[in-house]
């Protein structure tokens, strides 16, 4: 599909996000990204019917994120009202079962990603609109259920993948995107309310996932990272990672982010430039997927080392 990565619909959306990332950490390539992201503004949005909704909603939010980092880098308020837009869709997904939101219209899954995406894009655009409400109310109400009802965190400090819709009860892996949403869900509340236990949670949350998502080198891994999709997951916590460090300074971050792009750029990259899915090497999995999550990675390093 036109404006789009391996015709991968939420993935792009990171794509874009990890452009716009590159473009904050170097300025170099900030008429390249701008180029890009207009283009792919228009083409997605096309070959998706002329929107940017679907049947999930964790699709919708990855996407509202992504207009809301072109946003910061431009100022136009068009990507402001796009995920704007895609709030009030996500917002419908309210009331599941077992509190927070649905994960898809169907109304039959209460997943992890889904709930930490409508908080950041709630908490983010409290941020970025004045006087708007609505806003800080959902995000202040979904915080609220996600770190004290829900019930999904593990005693490593991380969050398992979701929670069954008959008992409610805690299911799934640990997942590292679920580590890494929730730490920009945090950084955004933190900003929104000025109550720092949203950091001090999120550093938990941060030391757990180094703690047990990672190999005896201090390599990120995920069981999942050799799906073509779920090749996306490391990246996304790498680049919240970085996200944390600016309020947190902490030299732990800066030495996992470091050891892990330079990791990558020694075994896990081919002479023309692709990159696999796992970080540490051999080179396997190559695709959208996979290269734009590493990029999250060295972009992430690279700003923290600035």
């Amino acid at each position: 599909m036109r404006g789009q990565w391996d015709n991968l619909w939420w993935n792009s959306a990171n794509v874009v996000t990890a452009l716009g990332n590159l473009a904050q950490a170097d300025s170099d390539y900030m008429d390249t990204t701008l180029s890009m992201v207009e283009g792919i503004f228009s083409a997605a949005q096309a070959a998706n019917g002329g929107s940017w909704l679907n049947d999930y909603y964790d699709d919708e939010g990855w996407w509202a994120m992504a207009w809301l980092k072109v946003y910061d880098l431009t100022m136009n308020d068009t990507y402001l009202h796009t995920a704007q837009a895609i709030f009030i869709d996500l917002t419908g997904g309210t009331n599941a079962t077992c509190g927070g939101q649905w994960w898809s219209k169907d109304r039959n899954k209460s997943n992890t990603i889904n709930n930490e995406l409508f908080l950041v894009v709630g908490a983010s655009l409290a941020n970025r609109v004045s006087g708007n409400q609505e806003y800080k109310d959902a995000a202040t109400a979904q915080v609220d259920w996600l770190l004290n009802t829900a019930n999904l965190m593990t005693a490593n400090n991380t969050l398992v993948d979701g929670l069954t819709i008959s008992d409610c009860t805690p299911e799934g892996k640990v997942w590292s995107y679920n580590q890494g949403v929730i730490l920009g869900a945090l950084i955004e509340m933190n900003k929104l309310t000025g109550n720092s236990s949203y950091l001090d949670t999120a550093d938990k949350i941060a030391r757990g996932t180094l703690d047990h998502l990672t190999t005896v080198d201090g390599i990120l891994t995920d069981s999942a990272e050799q799906d073509d999709t779920a090749a996306q997951f490391k990246g996304v916590f790498t680049r919240n990672l970085a996200y944390l460090q600016a309020p947190r300074g902490n030299g732990n971050y800066v030495a996992f982010l470091r050891n892990n792009a330079d990791t990558i750029w020694a075994n896990n990259r081919q002479s023309d430039g692709q990159i696999g899915a796992t970080w540490q090497g051999p080179v396997v999995n190559t695709g959208a997927a996979a290269q734009s999550s590493a990029l999250d990675c060295l972009v992430a390093a690279a700003a923290v080392s600035s």
